[in-house]
């Protein structure tokens, strides 16, 4: 009977845990349906898992994901802003798949349409922001395919702003994270990609995510779905624990629920392996110059930044300094006289330069000859 009670209770709570969504330790090729996906941190821009990263296809709604970027980038600059009113054009209107059904003249404010693009991917409503940041899709279009080469986006090729299916429109995994991650760094975007629910026109429109991971997934925070018949079902899904940020990309799932599985499985993987650490930044003596007004000068160095190590590792990270013995002067401030090297092994995680945290000129017969008047007494 004991025994019967104790097998109960493991059962119990496996089932627990298994509900819980424990993370798996390891991932492979073959537990990613997809045919194409991605793990990146977002900080570092680490990639943490790939398969078939840079394998060129329809990218479906996720192409949303530059058309947001550029108009969060319009609205920061002061270019438009949340309350301007746009009126559709017929071009905008006569959008297919995914729309809130924009008639030739309506009006919109520009948050009502970033609603509309964000929580219900509305192909409409993403060309009536694209016209009104660039006065029409093709200028705007220009402005995409040139922000993906500044990105280093080189398996992409933008032919419209949505995402419909179009030849030549083309992305991979490894790009859709690139250009996630700046526009993560807007943070005003996650009020649309957290909203589960919310309406435009007055109410009479309802607007339903499509990423239902907002409502099962822990720590995520967005970002974009896409599904068409090239494209498949796909996700950029980003999330946030304990400060590591990451994007998983899924391109190609058979299914939503495929995309949507794989995408949990793959964050679980990253939150389950990695972490983030702060290395504290080491002491500092001051440095000799000779031949200057001062005898040295005082070393400084910013704080590192976040590290991203193989979790258990945290502590492992280790600081090397490398100082100038000499100087000669003049010095300037702000002059490198060094660096810190952060590693954990053989592997360099982080430099960052020292400087000098004052100038020293060099010492000159004025120089001490105001210094000898300053202090001698004549009679």
């Amino acid at each position: 009977m004991k025994f019967k009670k104790r097998a109960v209770s493991l059962l119990t709570a496996f089932c627990l845990l298994a509900a819980a969504g424990v993370p798996a330790k390891a991932i492979s090729d073959q537990d990613v349906k997809a045919p194409s996906a991605v793990v990146m941190e977002a900080t570092t821009g680490k990639i943490l898992y790939e398969k078939n990263p840079h394998e060129k296809r329809p990218g479906a709604s996720i192409t949303k994901v530059m058309t947001l970027l550029l108009v969060m980038e319009a609205i920061d600059s002061g270019k438009i802003s949340l309350t301007d009113t746009v009126t559709a054009s017929a071009h905008a209107a006569s959008m297919g798949g995914s729309d809130i059904w924009l008639k030739e003249g309506e009006t919109m404010t520009v948050d009502d349409l970033l609603k509309a693009t964000v929580i219900m991917s509305a192909n409409d409503a993403a060309v009536a922001l694209a016209e009104h940041v660039a006065g029409s899709e093709d200028d705007f279009l220009r402005q995409m395919n040139e922000k993906a080469k500044a990105l280093g986006m080189n398996d992409t090729a933008f032919k419209n702003c949505n995402g419909l299916d179009e030849d030549g429109h083309l992305t991979s995994a490894y790009d859709i994270a690139l250009m996630s991650a700046q526009l993560i760094k807007h943070k005003k975007i996650f009020d649309y990609t957290l909203t589960w629910i919310d309406h435009v026109r007055g109410g009479k429109t309802q607007l339903v995510n499509t990423n239902k991971l907002i409502r099962t997934y822990k720590g995520i925070t967005g970002l974009k779905t896409g599904t068409t018949g090239k494209a498949g079902s796909c996700i950029s899904a980003t999330a946030e624990r304990d400060n590591v940020s990451l994007i998983a990309v899924v391109l190609g799932s058979p299914s939503t629920k495929d995309r949507f599985a794989d995408a949990a499985q793959l964050l679980d993987y990253g939150f389950a392996n990695w972490a983030m650490t702060a290395p504290e930044t080491p002491a500092l003596e001051p440095v000799p110059v000779t031949n200057g007004m001062q005898n040295s000068v005082e070393p400084e160095a910013p704080a590192g930044k976040s590290i991203l190590v193989p979790k258990g590792k945290e502590n492992d990270v280790v600081s090397q300094v490398t100082l100038a013995e000499t100087l000669e002067a003049p010095v300037e401030k702000g002059q490198i006289i060094g660096k810190i090297t952060y590693k954990l092994g053989d592997e360099t995680l982080q430099e960052t330069d020292i400087r000098a945290k004052t100038a020293v000129s060099q010492i000159t017969f004025f120089s001490v000859f105001r210094i000898l008047l300053k202090y001698t007494v004549c009679f």
